[in-house]
């Protein structure tokens, strides 16, 4: 499905393989700058898989077709190299990274992405300074900043550390992969509120979520499904409210009998 502005993100035909297994067979989509694009698809349909292949994780083969963010080619590039360029995917289940603190490996990352935009790096005071305040933003005790990366957060510190972690480095399009689960009601205000700022800086989102009430608080420029390894439908707000009535299954026999008797 394709936006008729200018796309920050193009994807074209992309066909991923995970082992022997194609999981995507054939995604097409924009999203232009300042868009935030909701994505829904039944457990399988490959919504994960989308993020990690754009991503670059080693384990999704990219068989055939092109992902472009603002016109540079992402498929050749390694993961770090991606992140660069200005892309940023949340995990589903953010990992512990033992031994490396969460303020050092935060600035690591910015002041890599600093460099790679011909900038110079952040002091570890004017970084610290502004860590905090977002910290205190979104909700997460400052002390998070000096422990290892997730190691003893709960479910709902580790997406809000996520949430940190995009906040301060401040990509061109983000996309975030349920990042309202395990998160409480003042956390998914949080992720509205951060999202909305962000939006209005010129990041792009693509955000993965079954959570009726949050993507109403999102207010989504677009709703797109996926079934199959493929974007099948695309609409506003009212498909994302379809699906939340019906369930999956029945939404989707529903959609392909009114494409047959059209």
């Amino acid at each position: 499905m394709m936006s008729t502005h200018s796309a920050l993100l193009q994807v074209r035909d992309l066909r991923v393989d995970i082992g022997e297994r194609t999981v995507l067979q054939s995604v097409t989509m924009d999203v232009p700058e300042g868009e935030l694009v909701v994505l829904m698809g039944a457990n399988g349909s490959g919504k994960s898989t989308l993020g990690m292949a754009l991503a670059g994780h080693p384990s999704y083969h990219v068989a055939a077709g092109q992902a472009l963010l603002g016109g540079t080619d992402l498929i050749p590039l390694a993961a770090h190299e991606r992140a660069r360029a200005g892309l940023f995917v949340s995990f589903q289940a953010p990992p512990d990274v033992p031994g490396v603190k969460n303020n050092l490996f935060i600035r690591t990352a910015i002041n890599a992405i600093r460099q790679a935009r011909g900038e110079d790096p952040q002091d570890a005071f004017d970084f610290l300074s502004g860590a905090k305040a977002a910290a205190k933003e979104l909700g997460l005790p400052a002390t998070m900043l000096s422990r290892p990366v997730n190691e003893g957060f709960s479910g709902g510190e580790r997406k809000r550390n996520e949430l940190l972690q995009l906040s301060l480095m401040k990509p061109k399009l983000a996309m975030l992969d349920e990042i309202d689960s395990g998160m409480d009601v003042d956390g998914v205000r949080a992720v509205v509120k951060l999202v909305e700022r962000m939006r209005g800086e010129g990041t792009a989102f693509i955000i993965v979520s079954h959570y009726l009430q949050m993507i109403e608080l999102l207010q989504p420029d677009r709703v797109l499904r996926l079934d199959g390894g493929k974007i099948v439908e695309e609409g506003d707000i009212e498909l994302a409210r379809g699906i939340a009535r019906t369930g999956f299954k029945q939404h989707a026999a529903a959609a392909e009998a009114a494409a047959v008797g059209a």
